[in-house]
């Protein structure tokens, strides 16, 4: 059986994130959009013209309400299916099949995996979590930084009063304490400034990244996996630079100055990033051999103020997240000890900066 070319008037389907497919009268694949093909695993060359069969297997609950579907002309939704296109795999989803007239389609398959649906949940909720952590603090650093001021000013005014060089060490940490707030609260509010995106390269701004690194730690090796024909990404080049230090920061912190770091560059494809589906993606890793997060702040570690380290202040992680979403891209972790991976995804380019 010979297959046939995409069914283009449902390429519009393409730009869904949700995996869909359209059959015929027969039960034939008329159409995969790219959500489906990275969901199953398969090519659509190797599904067009072929029974749907091949691609969701022996499924009698979904063969039931497909035939049901044809002969009255109605929808489906079932829910918790389990589908086994082969021993290896095996998928949990629900399916609703609509019925459309749009010859030769005859019935719409939308796919929906389990496991997805919940991770997209915990990860809407947890941003949203964090985001009233991060408007709670910056609205708390608006009201810290007037009074520091205030102690800072009349600090001064007492030192210039007093005669004892005993007492005017005093004032001294409180003028020096109160400039360690203000750099703090000037941190927590720089997260929210505004965007000046351009096009930039990401190795550019890693190996700028490496030369602060290796400046700052010099008996922290960082070594380079690029795939050098990623296109430009459009990005703010010095959050992006700020982001990547951070994490970078946190890791030479982390292994005491001692230790191997490695940035890894990738092209990701059929990726949703903030609910919205790139046909591609950059995918940037920095691992470190270090001694891993502790588990009990593990869940927490992109909060504010929640630290490793003894004298940490709980920020870097948190502006390098806030910048990382402000280019609709999304950071995750993954440690153990021995090994932490922190992997950002950005929105890529299709066309190079010379195009």
């Amino acid at each position: 059986m010979t297959a046939t070319k995409p069914f283009h008037a449902f390429s519009g389907l393409d730009l869904l994130s949700t995996a869909v497919v359209l059959v015929d009268a027969k039960l034939i694949v008329r159409h995969v959009n790219p959500s489906a093909e990275n969901l199953f695993a398969i090519s659509s060359r190797q599904l067009l013209g072929h029974p749907l069969q091949r691609l969701v297997g022996d499924t009698p609950e979904l063969s039931a309400a497909l035939d049901n579907a044809l002969k009255n002309n109605w929808s489906y939704t079932g829910h918790n299916i389990l589908i086994k296109r082969a021993p290896e795999v095996k998928l949990h989803v629900d399916c609703t099949v609509t019925p459309v007239d749009a010859n030769p389609a005859r019935l719409l398959l939308e796919v929906r995996p389990i496991d997805q649906q919940l991770k997209a949940a915990r990860e809407e909720q947890l941003a949203q979590q964090q985001q009233a952590n991060r408007e709670l603090v910056r609205n708390l650093a608006h009201e810290i930084k007037n009074p520091l001021g205030g102690i800072r000013g009349s600090a001064q005014l007492l030192e210039r009063e007093l005669a004892s060089e005993p007492l005017k060490e005093y004032t001294q940490v409180i003028i020096e304490e109160a400039d360690r707030l203000q750099d703090l609260m000037q941190r927590l509010l720089s997260s929210h400034r505004v965007m000046q995106p351009a096009l930039v390269s990401i190795h550019e701004i890693l190996e700028r990244v490496r030369r602060l690194i290796h400046a700052e730690y010099h008996d922290v090796t960082v070594r380079r996996d690029y795939d050098t024909s990623l296109p430009d990404i459009t990005g703010d080049r010095e959050q992006l630079i700020q982001a990547i230090l951070n994490i970078s920061r946190n890791a030479a912190q982390a292994m005491q100055g001692k230790g191997e770091i490695l940035f890894c560059t990738r092209a990701a494809r059929q990726v949703t990033l903030a609910k919205r589906r790139h046909q591609l993606a950059l995918e940037l890793q920095v691992i470190d051999n270090g001694p891993g997060i502790p588990d009990n702040i593990r869940d927490r570690i992109f909060y504010p103020l929640v630290s490793g380290r003894e004298n940490g202040s709980g920020l870097g992680l948190t502006i390098a997240q806030s910048f990382v979403q402000q280019h609709g891209g999304t950071i995750d972790v993954t440690s153990r000890p021995g090994y932490t991976c922190f992997s950002l995804m950005l929105p890529l380019n299709r066309k190079k900066k010379e195009d």
